[in-house]
């Protein structure tokens, strides 16, 4: 060994350590879904807005049986932050209190324990708990992150995007443009009696308006002697077909809340309407319900049922009639054949009437 080997550093050995493909991607992944999830696009919409209003009517007007805590207003906060979060979370006390924001702790994806942030008027405050003490609806959950919800908006955001970005560029149009103006010839004057002029067309027929000599106008072929009508300097919106696209952005948003886009369309008629309320209760509404009595039924410790069809008489009411009838009609006939009560009760399991 040298002399100068001594002062010379060892290199350190490289660790190699074996990781799941794509594992660290999934893992940013699904944190950012989490800290982004918390808002969505396209919020402030009238399109949304209704969407998340019969999200809130349809549960809130839910017959719910078991839970006492699951009171309507409960159910409408529950719905609004299912709509616009992807969960809602509770803390179970005398009654429900709404957490603001939560941190969990968890073991084989399912939570442990919560940090809840609880709000109060003069500014929020913390606590932990078990997630015995908490219950936790959500929708939307993906497989990297399951004890997260998505919102629909979240889930479909360039859609999202889409009705932000037209509904937002027609209104700086109608803010901003020139809307009504138009470039007016008129006969040369003085600097003070133009000056007028503009000032008295400017308040009157638009946010801008150019008002030229008869000499600028005949230098730019447009002399009113010629038949030259004004230039107009309202912009053209029918060619940028914001309106077609302002249709199918809405009809997308309403698409990814369950609610039918004919629903809005002007020539829509009753039974349409009818079809309409029934798919969002039957499709959306009730399959959420069905998980939100899931988790009740395990955190409150009682069989809980939570039916939004009925309430929200989503249901064909001539098909109900006429299948009272035909039930009431195969009584009688089993009734007069003298069958036993097991064998009507069989044959009504047989057809999904058991209960």
């Amino acid at each position: 060994m040298g002399m100068l080997d001594i002062f010379r550093r060892k290199a350190e050995p490289v660790e190699t350590r074996a990781v799941p493909v794509g594992y660290t991607a999934a893992l940013m992944a699904a944190r950012e879904g989490w800290i982004s999830g918390a808002t969505g696009l396209a919020e402030l919409t009238a399109a949304v807005q209704m969407s998340v209003g019969l999200w809130e009517s349809g549960l809130s007007l839910a017959d719910v049986t078991g839970a006492d805590m699951l009171d309507r207003r409960t159910m409408a906060l529950t719905a609004r932050s299912l709509a616009l979060r992807g969960e809602a979370v509770f803390l179970i006390r005398d009654r429900l209190v709404p957490a603001t924001d939560w941190d969990m702790a968890t073991r084989y994806g399912e939570p442990r324990a919560y940090r809840l942030g609880l709000p109060e008027i003069g500014g929020g405050r913390t606590e932990t708990v078990l997630a015995g003490e908490v219950l936790h609806f959500r929708i939307g959950s993906d497989p990297a992150a399951p004890w997260s919800g998505q919102a629909p908006l979240r889930r479909a955001r360039l859609s999202a995007e889409l009705l932000e970005e037209v509904e937002t560029a027609l209104r700086d149009v109608f803010r901003d443009a020139p809307l009504g103006s138009q470039i007016v010839p008129v006969p040369e004057g003085s600097a003070d009696d133009m000056a007028t002029l503009r000032a008295g067309f400017r308040g009157r027929r638009g946010a801008a308006l150019v008002i030229e000599g008869v000499a600028q106008a005949v230098g730019a072929g447009m002399h009113p002697q010629l038949g030259k009508s004004p230039d107009q300097l309202s912009p053209d919106l029918e060619r940028t077909l914001a309106d077609k696209l302002l249709s199918i952005a809405k009809g997308e948003i309403y698409a990814v809340f369950g609610v039918l886009p004919g629903l809005l369309n002007p020539a829509t008629t009753g039974p349409l309407v009818r079809e309409a309320q029934r798919h969002l209760a039957q499709w959306v509404l009730q399959p959420i319900a069905q998980l939100m009595a899931e988790e009740a039924t395990i955190k409150l410790g009682a069989n809980v049922l939570i039916d939004v069809v009925r309430p929200a008489q989503a249901f064909d009411h001539g098909g109900k009639a006429r299948a009272l009838g035909a039930m009431l009609q195969a009584m009688a006939t089993a009734k007069e054949a003298g069958l036993s009560p097991e064998t009507v009760k069989d044959a009504l399991g047989f057809i999904d009437w058991a209960e």
